[in-house]
């Protein structure tokens, strides 16, 4: 147990307090929520999420043996963005991305993850990433309403740049309404997509393995949109999707992806105005921890 009663613990993530020249991993909150189309507010995401993770502080991991608290993991705080400006803020945020190696971003809306691989690609000499994308949405819309960075868009812009290779792309949970042309065009890159009935119907083992398959031997990047779960399990979202992962689900499929070398993560679209009991913003902040866990595990 902590010291110090969770409730009074600092609200920095996990609340830790490592200086980042001490740290290999950074904790970053964007918030940044002016590309949404349904329900805005992620924007107040990363302070929420912090906030829920002092839940997490009282022990090790109960699978992988290791807490995450440990590790070389420091929280820089909040990236600047440019005030109602979408690629302004996108170029601010790759420019900040790219002074930290290996980063967990909290968010913020879907739309600050194409920054982000921007900046992690260009690191590594313009090679593309395998991508896990948990998601009720492809997110791979040429444009929302006009708007061309808006965030249903990211995945669409990431597989045009060559940011992500679409062959070692898979995206988890997909269940919402889509043009058949979105669909057809994520399909003809390559995309494999596991539909959050293929989740429930096929099981967790089935699944893990699928992924570890798509992405192979490859760097991989992990995109963590909480509305993959069900809004039973995360009401506090802008774009609610019914039929969706159990937070459990998410969980175990994460923690049987040992043989996956991932670079980086994040984890997006809490909404806090609309949680209930923070159990949205408790959903983002474990998905991040068990990212933490997966990655410095002995």
């Amino acid at each position: 147990m902590a010291d110090i009663p969770t409730f009074a613990l600092p609200q920095s993530f996990l609340a830790l307090d490592r200086p980042a020249s001490a740290a290999s991993i950074a904790v970053a909150g964007i918030p940044f929520d002016i590309g949404t189309t349904n329900r805005s507010g992620a924007r107040f995401g990363p302070a929420a999420i912090r906030a829920a993770s002092r839940m997490l502080v009282d022990g090790d991991h109960p699978h992988w043996w290791v807490d995450p608290r440990t590790l070389p993991v420091a929280d820089v705080g909040d990236f600047a963005i440019a005030l109602g400006d979408i690629p302004a803020s996108l170029a601010l945020i790759e420019a900040q991305a790219s002074r930290h190696a290996h980063l967990v971003t909290l968010g913020g809306e879907h739309g600050i993850t194409l920054p982000l691989l921007r900046a992690a690609v260009k690191r590594r000499g313009g090679t593309p990433l395998a991508l896990v994308h948990f998601d009720a949405h492809v997110d791979t819309w040429p444009d929302n309403f006009g708007q061309r960075y808006a965030h249903g868009s990211v995945f669409f812009h990431a597989i045009e740049e060559r940011l992500v290779d679409p062959i070692r792309t898979i995206q988890v949970g997909i269940r919402s309404p889509v043009q058949r042309e979105v669909h057809d065009w994520t399909v003809g890159q390559g995309v494999t997509i596991v539909t959050a009935q293929d989740v429930h119907e096929q099981g967790i083992a089935a699944v893990a393995a699928r992924i570890t398959a798509v992405v192979g031997d490859a760097e991989a990047y992990l995109s963590f949109d909480i509305d993959a779960l069900d809004p039973a399990f995360a009401p506090g979202t802008g774009t609610p999707e019914i039929g969706g992962l159990a937070s459990w689900q998410a969980q175990a499929i994460l923690r049987r992806l040992g043989g996956v070398r991932f670079c980086g993560m994040d984890v997006v679209e809490v909404a806090p105005a609309y949680d209930v009991a923070e159990i949205t913003a408790l959903a983002a902040a474990t998905m991040a921890w068990e990212y933490l866990a997966l990655v410095g595990r002995g």
